[in-house]
């Protein structure tokens, strides 16, 4: 099973979510809004992809955030408490794969390159 992690409303997370549907996958879905952030899993996004990607520091909500809040970021303890007190500053989608491979964001080429051993649905 894929397991797509974000924001229903993310154009992003629309987008992988649309493909892998597209391709015929069966998905499930987590809603950070409606379920939290998993933080049993966030360790393992920072080994996989590092505090530096993982945080958006490009996106809405890392932008409003207080120079002090964005200044306490400086390892992954306070990483990981920034990303359970506003899930919405985790790049997204989040996606782990059949083969316990993670992905970050949305790429058809990576997406292809790591569904390549799931079983489509069907």
């Amino acid at each position: 099973m894929i397991t797509v992690y974000g924001i229903p409303n993310c154009d992003t997370v629309k987008k992988a979510r649309t493909w892998l549907t597209d391709q015929g996958y069966t998905v499930a879905f987590h809603d950070f809004k409606k379920q939290g952030v998993p933080a049993e899993l966030l360790p393992a996004w920072l080994a996989a992809f590092g505090r530096e990607r993982l945080i958006n520091r490009a996106g809405t909500t890392w932008r409003k955030l207080d120079g002090a809040a964005k200044a306490a970021v400086t390892d992954d303890a306070s990483a990981i408490a920034l990303m359970r007190a506003e899930p919405s500053v985790i790049k997204r989608p989040v996606v782990h794969w059949p083969s316990g491979a993670w992905t970050l964001g949305f790429s058809a080429e990576a997406f292809e390159k790591s569904a390549s051993p799931a079983p489509k649905a069907g």
